[in-house]
């Protein structure tokens, strides 16, 4: 298979980027798309050029580093897949594939197609966790849990912080990453007691952080490769409002 790539490169923050063409000549159908990146990278070391920048970890579909644009949407034309987990079979011999870090003023570029995602760890430590002050946690198996809410509890957990729902929004918005991960908390009893301070805050750092607001167009739970569903957006929206209230 043959393809023709136009990759964004940027040397740093402060750099100017652009796009760069190369050709790849015999990739694999079989191959990962991190892969195929391997391959291009394998060559522009061998011709002495930095090869391309980007990120990646387990390559199993669960740390969601592998984060990238693919002609224009997040993690490429496979619904439910990260980009570690699409292969070359998605395309055809002689494709040209634009390939772009996310496009969001809070994930500022570090270099070609690697952006800070820290704005997420912001959020997470502004209240998405449980404090045990004193004595030892209860035994997570001695709290009985509707299965309907565990199930729930365990859809939004799923969440792997990826960020394709904010590249895929126009206003770059973070409230499906936030609703999820603040709604995966709230429906388990052990998530109770903190349940209004937590909203409250992890929404406080979101905005702090620069993100938009949800244009309610939906276009996160289509990019999201976990299928994180909006209904949690709508949950997010309602503790909010209560905790504005009666916090």
């Amino acid at each position: 298979m043959k393809l023709s790539l136009k990759v964004w490169r940027q040397k740093n923050k402060e750099a100017e980027g652009q796009f760069k063409d190369y050709a790849l000549s015999d990739i694999s159908p079989d191959m990962s798309f991190l892969e195929m990146l391997d391959v291009l990278n394998e060559q522009l070391l061998a011709k002495g050029e930095d090869p391309v920048a980007f990120d990646h970890d387990c390559r199993e579909g669960i740390c969601g580093s592998c984060s990238m644009m693919i002609n224009g949407k997040p993690h490429g034309p496979e619904s439910m897949t990260t980009t570690c987990q699409l292969h070359m079979r998605k395309f055809k011999d002689g494709d040209n594939v634009v390939i772009e870090p996310w496009r969001a003023s809070p994930f500022p570029v570090i270099r070609d197609l690697v952006v800070d995602r820290s704005a997420f760890d912001r959020i997470i430590q502004a209240g998405g966790f449980i404090s045990v002050n004193t004595g030892n946690a209860q035994d997570g198996n001695t709290l009985p849990i509707p299965k309907p809410d565990a199930d729930s509890a365990m859809d939004a957990a799923a969440c792997i912080g990826c960020g394709a729902c904010v590249a895929a929004c126009k206003n770059a918005s973070a409230m499906l990453f936030t609703a999820a991960k603040v709604s995966h908390l709230g429906y388990l009893p052990q998530g109770q007691p903190e349940r209004q301070r937590r909203v409250l805050k992890m929404v406080e750092q979101m905005d702090g952080e620069g993100f938009g607001n949800c244009t309610n167009t939906n276009d996160c739970e289509a990019a999201c490769p976990k299928g994180i569903s909006v209904k949690n957006i709508t949950r997010l929206n309602k503790d909010f409002l209560k905790a504005t209230i009666f916090g």
